[in-house]
Parts: C-alpha cells; structure tokens; sequence
C-alpha cells in the first residue's frame, strides 16, 4: 500500500528526503515549503555583500522534483497539526499522511529584544540579504551626496554583531567591498576609509573551532582593517548607535548574526522545547510517543552521545534527511530495529576573505589560500544544480581577477535615499 510522506521544508534536511525517497515505490510525497525555492543558506552573505545574486544561490524547488514522479510540490504554509488524526491544515486546505517530516528551519533571534530587529537585520533568508546588500550600497550612495562629515561617518561604518561564522564572513566581505572593489568607484568619499566593526560577547570570535583556528582568523580580520570586540555585550541598538558594556557605536549599519531560535511553529506542536525553542527530539528523529512524526535541522534538539546538542549547519540537517528516509523504507519492509540517529562530523569551515579562511577537519587545520580553496571546493561541491555549480565558479573566478563584484544593484526601493521629510516631487503628488 502506499504510504503518503509529507515534509515540511525545502531546506538541506528536507530536500534529502524527496531525494532519497524520489521514484521510489510504496511511497507519495508532498513537499510544502512557502517558497518556491532551496536556498544555498551558507552563501548567503555573498549575497549580502554583492558578490553573488539571489539566482546563483537558490533553485526552484519544482525543477529539482520535475523527474520525480511521486513527488508533489505545494506552496504553502503549515497552520496546525492533527496527530491523532495524522492530518495536516495547511492556509490552502487538509492533508492527511502516514508520515510527517517537519523541516522548517529556525529564525533569527534577539534574545528577547525585539525592537531590534528594525535597526539590526539578520540574514536568514534572500529577502534578508537584499536588504543587507540595499543597506549596505545605499549608505555609500548617501555618504556621497553627504556634506557632514559626522554624518559620513556613521554611514560609512558598519557594525556586526555576533563573531559566528555569518559575522566573520560578513565583515571579511564588507572590509573587501569597501577597501578593493569599489574603494575608486567615488569622488566625494573614500570607501577605503570605512570602518568596520565585529562584536563578539564571548572571549573570541568562532567558537566552536579551536583556539588556534580563532586566533588566525581574528588576526586575518585585523590584516583586512577589520576592528575585532571581543567580550564586548550589546545592551541595546538605536537607529544611529550600539550601545554595549564597553561603550557606544555609531553606525547607521548595524548587521545582526549573533544568534538563532526554534520555528516559531514549534510552540504549536505540544511538545517540550529547549531555551532557544527547538524541539527535543528522541534517538530516532521523532517527535517523544510519536512513530510517524520526525522533526529535523535547525528546529531540532538532537542531543550526541555528550549530552552536547549538534550546531545548527547544514550537514546534521542533511545527515538526518538521510536517516529519517531510510528509517521510513525500514519501517515499511517490518524492520523497527534500526540504529538510532548518529552524527558524523565532516569539520567546519568559515572564509575570512580572498584567498583567506580556516578549516578543521578532524585533526586537520587548514588556514590561509590552502583553507580558502577546500572552502570553495565543499561548497561548490554541495551547491545544489549544475547551472548554479557553473555560475558561481565563473564569478568567482572573475572577482579573483578583476576584484569586482557584479551584484551591486540597489533594489527599486532607491527612493530610501532621500530624507523622509523631503516633501515629494510635484509629479508625484495627488491632485
């Protein structure tokens, strides 16, 4: 008989799922994701900074399921969940399944701080990074056609806060932006001269990597005009400033990457969760006293054989497609003993610039243009679609050569530009 699989989430998780489970008999799967696309989540910042456009990093889900013929694709939204029922309500109507998949990922998180959000961007997503990428140009269009100097000055520096991965590589790309890509591409103001800022509370910046790999890292950061806070405390963020224990920031740029939370839907699943708001999940993926319901990626709590629970990258999520897939084929041929869950760590990897990043795999620490060149192998490796492999590889090339990035385009909200009190031009008044 065949058994219907729904997963929820076109993400690293998710997508392994259809993939294992793509064409394969006995099983029909809905996948649900309120985007069209899979999104390549670890460029991101590259988006950000305009080295990369939205397309080379994201795929219409529908292209990569096109030759799966039990494979149904829904645009839509997750609304409740009826588990004695095995049904799903979804903004456009029920689904009923045999197997439950929730891969829905996780969402920025400012610790209780929500005001925030409007002054801090993070970037989870394209429409965050486009407004990154908006904020970022913008604020040099600005600087341009600005006559105070104090003004100038918090429009050309840029604060990051959080010393992760996203922030590290977020300030190594803005430091490069401003100081080699454009730094002659104005007449009023030196881009070269803009300050970056990284703001890390802990006592340093990755880390989970070791100690030495921090420290290179910091240092490569330094080399690229980089200004590294570290123990430094964000108490709040105002529109022109970060106020933190050490002292006050000005800035009209101020990037959020200091941390993430559970889907906001994981409340919904009655379900104990952790203090980020992830749901703890049992040895096997699934939801405790459920069989037929699994939750995996960044929404999950899956705790190692330390009692640690495993970081939010894209590898556990994909990890866990895979054996969430396989347990289902066991489950239909009676095999119920199946090894729990069990993590293999490939390592970690965070570019500082060109040329430039840290990678621990194992015992193996890399660093320098050695680090940088197993960063872009991996990456173009699990880059999703040939087109975007191809894409990629070429702008990449190219930005090695030319120091150029070809992604520097202001979305149609350039009206931002101008004050807000600025009366409208008469065309565009009512009459």
């Amino acid at each position: 008989m065949e058994k219907h699989v729904i997963v929820v989430g076109a993400g690293f998780g998710g997508l392994q799922i259809v993939k294992k489970l793509g064409n394969k008999k006995n099983f029909r799967i809905t996948l649900i994701d309120k985007t069209n696309h899979h999104l390549f989540q670890p460029l991101l910042y590259q988006v950000a900074s305009s080295v990369l456009s939205p397309a080379d990093i994201a795929i219409p889900t529908r292209s990569l399921t096109s030759k799966m013929k039990n494979v149904k694709v829904l645009m839509c939204e997750l609304v409740h969940i009826d588990k004695e029922k095995n049904l799903i309500q979804t903004d456009h109507g029920e689904l009923k399944y045999d197997y439950l998949v929730l891969a829905m990922g996780a969402v920025t998180s400012y610790f209780g701080n929500s005001t925030w959000k409007q002054y801090a961007p993070g970037l989870k997503n394209i429409s965050d990074a486009l407004e990154i990428r908006n904020k970022i140009l913008i604020s040099y269009e600005k600087a341009e056609m600005e006559t105070d100097p104090s003004k100038v000055k918090k429009l050309l520096t840029f604060v990051i806060i959080g010393g992760g991965p996203t922030g590290v590589e977020l300030a190594g790309s803005i430091a490069e932006l401003s100081r080699h890509i454009i730094k002659n591409d104005f007449r009023s103001i030196d881009p070269s001269l803009s300050d970056v800022l990284l703001i890390e509370a802990g006592p340093r910046i990755l880390p989970q990597f070791s100690v030495e790999s921090s420290n290179i890292a910091k240092a490569n950061l330094e080399k690229r005009g980089v200004k590294v806070y570290l123990n430094t405390k964000v108490k709040d963020i105002l529109p022109d400033s970060v106020i933190t224990e050490s002292g006050i920031f000005y800035s009209l740029n101020t990037i959020w990457a200091a941390g993430i939370s559970g889907n906001p839907f994981s409340a919904k699943l009655n379900s104990d969760l952790d203090r980020s708001g992830r749901v703890l999940i049992d040895e096997n993926c699934n939801l405790p006293g459920s069989t037929n319901i699994f939750c995996i990626g960044d929404m999950a709590n899956f705790k190692s054989e330390n009692g640690i629970p495993l970081p939010g990258v894209s590898p556990v999520a994909m990890q866990q497609g895979r054996y969430v897939a396989d347990r289902m084929i066991a489950m239909e041929k009676g095999i119920n003993k199946l090894n729990g869950f069990q993590y293999f760590d490939k390592g970690s990897m965070a570019t500082i610039g060109r040329k430039d990043a840290v990678a621990e795999i194992k015992n193996i620490k890399l660093n320098g243009f050695i680090g940088w060149m197993s960063w872009l192998f991996i990456h173009l490796f699990y880059q999703v679609g040939f087109k975007n492999k191809v894409s990629i590889l070429i702008t990449w090339i190219w930005s090695y050569i030319s120091f150029k990035a070809g992604a520097r385009l202001i979305q149609p909200n350039w009206t931002n530009l101008r004050d807000k009190t600025e009366p409208e031009n008469d065309s565009n008044q009512k009459t």
